[in-house]
């Protein structure tokens, strides 16, 4: 292997970009913030297109089983409690790679340790922030600070700004950036355990745009008990912001602090103020994202993941499009050699339809059907069809999965995005699979 690529960020993206520098033969390093990998956080999607990058990448389905389940259901359900819109998700929808719920924290650990037992334990660097850095004939020189208090300087080939919503690489790139966007929603997050609903694996959305339920389990039920680890959002938009604080948080709060505004969603099927008080630590963060900028890239350096494009979780696809922006590059230093070349090809095919789809989720994403019969009822009906017609709630729903990427048929036909096998020398012409 030649010289090194640098990533600065060890989160997910950064983390399915160092496997897959990895895997195609390209060295690496992982500069990572924190002092220690925790498995923390709450749940997330990885939708198809992710797994199938995820497996392609040696992370099989029985590693994923370890952190999560598949998903079967994604719904959306009044605020009487009626189904507005249901869909069959990940192989039960015709996909050949399933759809998977999992703890975050987790999945990432499981994404750290298989890096170190592939590239070394010198390949992750805990306890070092990349601050910024320069370029010259000869590559990169990134600044790292660790967490000692000392700063370092490292060359490399490449620098990968992996390094989440607050971006130094980013920043760096475009000094002239909008501040952090908040549109006033907050979100409550946490996990219970309780019996899972419906097929015992549904996605449920619940609520209005404005003032809205998500639910769905991260694992499968303990045989003893029938219970599941379920995670939930609850989310509640704001009508005056000035006082609040927009730059980000993610703190623990008292349930009792937010528990009276669901105090209403209460079904026979579902009490969800039972549910909010059963989970042991509840987390109140703002829904936030950046504006897309024009480009990822900066001659050696380019962005990926929250740094590229930070968006709304409303499609649940924040993480998976991370992991889709770590095989693009990929693919792309395997056609152009790992130079500037590979970073222009990955920024020209990704930059500006994600940046699309940041400003999608920015209009409710998939969630968009809850605005609609918000609209055309104010959210309480008896039968959806004479809302909104079927016909429309599925042209509704295709639109926005052509526009995340995860479209059914494309996704089924697509050649794998890294052929497996393929290589690249560092320095020299890339040199693809025989």
């Amino acid at each position: 292997m030649g010289e090194k690529v640098i990533i600065a960020g060890g989160g997910i993206g950064g983390l399915a970009m160092a496997l897959t520098l990895n895997q195609i033969g390209v060295d690496c390093v992982v500069f990572e913030a924190v002092d220690e990998m925790k498995p923390l956080g709450v749940g997330i999607n990885l939708q198809p297109n992710a797994v199938r990058e995820l497996s392609d990448l040696g992370i099989t389905a029985e590693a994923l089983d370890k952190v999560g389940l598949p998903a079967r259901e994604w719904a959306l359900v009044g605020l009487n409690g009626n189904d507005i819109y249901s869909e069959a998700r990940g192989t039960e929808a015709g996909y050949r790679w399933p759809q998977y719920a999992v703890h975050r924290g987790r999945f990432h650990v499981l994404l750290w340790d298989t890096f170190l037992a592939r590239a070394g334990a010198r390949s992750g660097r805990l306890g070092a922030r990349v601050t910024g850095y320069r370029q010259d004939a000869e590559g990169i020189i990134a600044t790292v600070a660790h967490a000692d208090g000392t700063t370092s300087e490292e060359r490399g080939s490449l620098l990968i700004g992996a390094d989440g919503i607050h971006s130094a690489i980013r920043a760096q790139m475009h000094p002239d950036q909008p501040p952090i966007n908040w549109g006033g929603a907050l979100m409550w997050r946490g996990t219970t355990m309780a019996k899972p609903i419906r097929t015992g694996s549904s996605f449920i959305g619940l609520g209005t745009h404005e003032h809205r339920m998500v639910i769905y389990p991260i694992s499968p039920p303990d045989p003893a008990t029938g219970l599941a680890e379920i995670n939930w959002i609850a989310e509640r938009t704001l009508k005056d912001t000035a006082n609040w604080e927009k730059s980000g948080w993610f703190r623990p709060v008292e349930i009792d602090s937010f528990v009276d505004q669901f105090t209403d969603f209460t079904y026979d099927w579902l009490d969800v103020p039972a549910m909010l008080r059963g989970a042991d630590v509840a987390y109140e963060n703002p829904m936030i994202d950046r504006d897309p900028i024009p480009t990822w890239q900066d001659g050696r350096v380019a962005l990926m993941g929250d740094a590229a494009h930070a968006m709304y979780p409303t499609g649940s696809n924040g993480a998976s499009q991370a992991i889709v922006d770590a095989r693009v590059l990929g693919a792309s230093l395997l056609t152009h050699g790992v130079g500037a070349a590979a970073l222009s090809a990955y920024d020209a095919a990704l930059c500006g339809p994600v940046s699309e789809v940041v400003l999608r989720n920015r209009g409710a994403g998939p969630f968009g059907l809850l605005n609609m019969v918000e609209d055309r009822c104010g959210g309480t009906f008896d039968n959806i069809d004479d809302v909104i017609p079927e016909e429309e709630r599925r042209d509704f729903m295709a639109k926005y999965q052509a526009a995340a990427g995860f479209a059914r048929d494309t996704l089924n036909a697509a050649a794998p995005t890294i052929a497996p096998g393929s290589r690249v020398a560092q320095g020299t012409e890339p040199t693809p699979a025989a």
